[in-house]
């Protein structure tokens, strides 16, 4: 059975509109209530909401996200063309219930949890939320560089230099405007890779375009930590609008995502004979209670399974235990590791 989940491309525009709502409740420090559900479920989730009992500041929360659900269910938010998924976060701020939503058009997980702090990560996952990246379009004379979180641009340089074309002359004298020419250019990317390094702290995404040569001869200027993050793109500009830009940029954090979790299953796969992964559900709940889990690996779709409530309670322990949580959305990997109706773990340490 394969996975109904969407993996196509959100757009730039969404994109935007869902960085700004996350870049404020990332700023939130107390305790909050998560809730994630695919638009017309809004009658299951509340009976899911009555149905568990906790302290009775979170019943607060829990009693406002109720009313909004309900108000949710003929009018609701959506920053893309049609909604999919309504993610609500409630906290108590100076007495009183906060309560903030937002729809997207992408199905992410069932979620309801309750944390520290508002539980973004399918953002930061699925949607390529909130990461750091360096944006960078030179050619031989001309650099522009800048750094995004999210869709905000948080610091730009752009740096140049007088490049004549050619030389008249011929002979000596045009090996020596060559020999001179080649060595400003090269004094010049020199120049862009260090400003990249004072940069790219905390980045993980370098993406570097321009017409020309000049993006491949400047590559060999990074360091080795840089190039890893390197990657070429095609059809910018230093004209190139944003939106553009922002469409790359997606386009690139979701082929980053694709990788990071075709890692995460081969090292599962890896760590199989040494007896550090688990498999069967009942055992692994067991170890998140041990804090023994170190990566939970979920389909992004498992609430249509017949364990949904189950591994609801699994994510919310794994979040506050600190252990990872890889959400696959490829239906080619939820049907190769058999994850439908259940979840695997790579360990900590082994457990008996």
């Amino acid at each position: 059975m394969k996975s109904h989940l969407e993996t196509s491309e959100i757009s730039p525009d969404e994109w935007l509109s869902i960085n700004q709502f996350l870049f404020e409740i990332k700023q939130i420090e107390k305790p909050c209530v998560s809730v994630y559900y695919p638009y017309g479920k809004g009658t299951e989730t509340i009976s899911l909401l009555k149905n568990t009992k906790r302290e009775e500041s979170i019943e607060r929360i829990e009693k406002e996200i109720e009313k909004r659900i309900s108000r949710l269910k003929k009018h609701p938010t959506t920053v893309g063309k049609t909604t999919k998924t309504l993610c609500i976060f409630g906290w108590i701020q100076n007495g009183k219930v906060t309560i903030k939503e937002i729809g997207t058009s992408k199905k992410l997980p069932y979620i309801y949890t309750v944390s520290k702090k508002p539980h973004i990560k399918p953002f930061f996952d699925i949607l390529k939320t909130n990461h750091d990246v360096i944006f960078v379009i030179l050619d031989q004379k001309s650099a522009k560089i800048q750094k995004f979180h999210g869709g905000q641009s948080i610091e730009e340089a752009k740096l140049g230099i007088d490049l004549r074309g050619r030389h008249k002359k011929g002979g000596q004298s045009q090996g020596r405007f060559l020999r001179a020419r080649n060595t400003k250019i090269h004094v010049f990317f020199k120049k862009i890779a260090a400003k990249i390094r004072m940069m790219s702290q905390d980045v993980n995404l370098i993406l570097i375009g321009g017409n020309g040569n000049a993006k491949t001869e400047f590559f060999d200027e990074l360091d080795t930590e840089s190039k890893k993050k390197c990657r070429f793109v095609t059809n910018v500009s230093f004209s190139t609008p944003k939106s553009k830009v922002y469409e790359k940029i997606i386009h690139h954090l979701y082929k980053q995502r694709r990788q990071h979790v075709s890692d995460v299953i081969s090292r599962y796969e890896k760590l199989v004979k040494e007896g550090l992964t688990a498999k069967k559900n009942s055992v692994i709940y067991k170890a998140l209670e041990l804090g023994a889990v170190e990566t939970l690996i979920v389909s992004a779709d498992y609430h249509t399974s017949t364990q949904f409530r189950k591994i609801m309670k699994m994510l919310e322990i794994a979040k506050n235990t600190a252990a990872k949580i890889e959400f696959a959305t490829s239906p080619k990997i939820i049907e190769k590791l058999d994850i439908n109706d259940s979840v695997l773990a790579i360990l900590r340490y082994r457990i008996k």
